[in-house]
Parts: C-alpha cells; sequence; structure tokens
C-alpha cells in the first residue's frame, strides 16, 4: 500500500515554490488564495526571504504547508493515497490532503497554531535538543534525573534519534547528564522554544478553541496521527488528538512502524525538501520504499 508523508519544521528552504508558482497557473492561483487568507504575501517571504526569516515560526509552519498542499493539488489524479500521516506541523497537511478540512480552514489554523506557539515561546526562554546514538527510553531514564526544570521527549524522530524539549536551563543539565551516560552526541537546535512539551500549554488553550470551531469531515483514508501513532477516521478523534499534540510528543519511529505493520511499503514525502522524512524512515526500516512528490 502506498502512504503519503508530510513534513514539518526543519523541511524549508529560500525559493521553495516559485517554481511551481512560475510554472503552473493553478498553484500560483493557491498561492495568491493563501496571500489573501493570510492578509501578508507569504509567497514573497518562500520564494525570496533568507534563512533566518524562513524560520521564524509564524513563517515556517504555514509555509511548509502551503508548500505541501500545492505539490498535492499539481499531482492531480496522481495523487491516491491509502493512508497519510504528517510530522508535527505536516498532520495539518495531511489532514488536508486527505479531505479532512478544506485548504482555507487548515491555513487558518496552521497560522494560528503558530502565532500561538510564538506567544509561547515568549514567556519563557525554551529550546530543543536532539541525542543522537542513544536508546529512546535510555534517555527518558536519563531524563528523570533533571531536578527543578521542565525537560521531556518531544520527537522520536527513528531509532537513535529522539529530540528533547524544556527550558534552557533543563535542557542544559539534561545535555550534560545524557553525554555522561554515552550519548553520542547532544545537538542543541536553533528553534524558537520548546515545542510538544508542557511549555506550550498556552499555545495549546488558544488552539484548543481555534480546532474545535472547525468544519472537519471524515478523511478519504487514515490519518496516522503523531499522539498515538494510530489509524483515526472520526472527526471528533482527530480534533482531539491535534489539540493534544502541541504538549504531546511526536512519536513518528511508532508512525512508521505502525503503518509498515498495517501494510504500507511505500512512503511518498510532499512537502519541503523531500528527502527530511525520507532520511527518518529508510534509518526506522530499511525495506520500506521511499520517493517525493
Amino acid at each position: 500500500m502506498k502512504a503519503y508523508v508530510f513534513p514539518g519544521q526543519g523541511a524549508q528552504f529560500t525559493g521553495m515554490g516559485q517554481d511551481l508558482y512560475n510554472d503552473s497557473a493553478s498553484a500560483k492561483a493557491l498561492f495568491e488564495e493563501a496571500n489573501d487568507i493570510l492578509g501578508f504575501r507569504l509567497s514573497d517571504v518562500m520564494f525570496t526571504g533568507d534563512e533566518q526569516e524562513l524560520k521564524e515560526t509564524k513563517i515556517t509552519q504555514p509555509a511548509i504547508f502551503l508548500h505541501s498542499i500545492v505539490k498535492v493539488k499539481e499531482a492531480g489524479n496522481a495523487f491516491q493515497p491509502e493512508g497519510v500521516a504528517g510530522h508535527s506541523l505536516g498532520e495539518f497537511s495531511a489532514l488536508v490532503a486527505a479531505g479532512a478540512m478544506d485548504f482555507a480552514d487548515g491555513l487558518q489554523l496552521v497560522h494560528a497554531r503558530a502565532l500561538a506557539m510564538q506567544e509561547a515561546c515568549e514567556l519563557q526562554q525554551s529550546t530543543m535538543a536532539a541525542v543522537i546514538g542513544m536508546e529512546d527510553q535510555a534517555v527518558i531514564d536519563v531524563l528523570g534525573k533533571v531536578t527543578g526544570e521542565i525537560v521531556v521527549p518531544a520527537n522520536f524522530n527513528s531509532p537513535g534519534q529522539l529530540v528533547i524539549s524544556g527550558s534552557v536551563p533543563g535542557i542544559e543539565q539534561a545535555s550534560a547528564l545524557l553525554q555522561e551516560a554515552g550519548a553520542k552526541k547532544v545537538v542543541q537546535l536553533v528553534v524558537g522554544g520548546a515545542f510538544h512539551s508542557p511549555l506550550m500549554q498556552p499555545a495549546q488553550d488558544k488552539l484548543a478553541a481555534a480546532i474545535e470551531a472547525t468544519n472537519f469531515h471524515a478523511p478519504s483514508c487514515p490519518v496516522y496521527q503523531n499522539v498515538d501513532a494510530k489509524p483515526h477516521t472520526d472527526p471528533t478523534e482527530i480534533k482531539a488528538n491535534l489539540v493534544a499534540q502541541l504538549t504531546a510528543p511526536v512519536r513518528w519511529t511508532q508512525t512508521v512502524q505502525q503503518m509498515a505493520a498495517d501494510g504500507y511499503t511505500e512512503f511518498i514525502e510532499a512537502g519541503g525538501k523531500g528527502s527530511v522524512l525520507r532520511g527518518l524512515i529508510r534509518r526506522i526500516d530499511r525495506k520500506l520504499a521511499s520517493d517525493s512528490l
């Protein structure tokens, strides 16, 4: 079976989507629709913005979402997913691609999510770090030894790569403990804050109301969601999982493993660089085929 997967933050690049905008009238129309919905020219930042501009959460999230959906629309009838999944932000792209949300509603939710997360980041200094070369449970055990600070597992990306999230002092404390415990490498990430941690609670509270007010439909295929790595088609369940996602870890390793167990053998990455999730999938299970739109 074939699944489509959608990347989150980190898949952006300068010039993303400009070829589609220049070469396709339908793609250009979708970019301009997004600009109108947002009230600013997101496409201009995507095409000519520098790396720093594209890293701003309020830009990155709608940019990657838009790029993914344009890719899907341009694929036309060739886009026939039997299942979808998205990494963090990518879950919104997956839901729109599978027909669980309209494009405009999806973009507005992504924009609201990005602004709420940006505001939450400004309330407390926080960050994330990638832990390389250590088993997931061993990392979790070490995090339990951090005192007086919030540090939690945030992204289960692939075996031997787990991203942790928390306060700056907490990440510093955890990094030292992890290196003592035998982690091959602990790399602090250049991000705005502690995504997928309890520090995102203010953003979750704001987004919950927006999600509840949005009209969701049953998707055309199962959507594997981050919070439990399981397939969902019920709009009520999907909404609840989207709300929970902001403070819960992204279980990407478990998602790909579950999809493989359910019979998915081919994964197509839609949007961004087209290689971020493919790389993780290869590390999770080398028997799985992967490509990009």
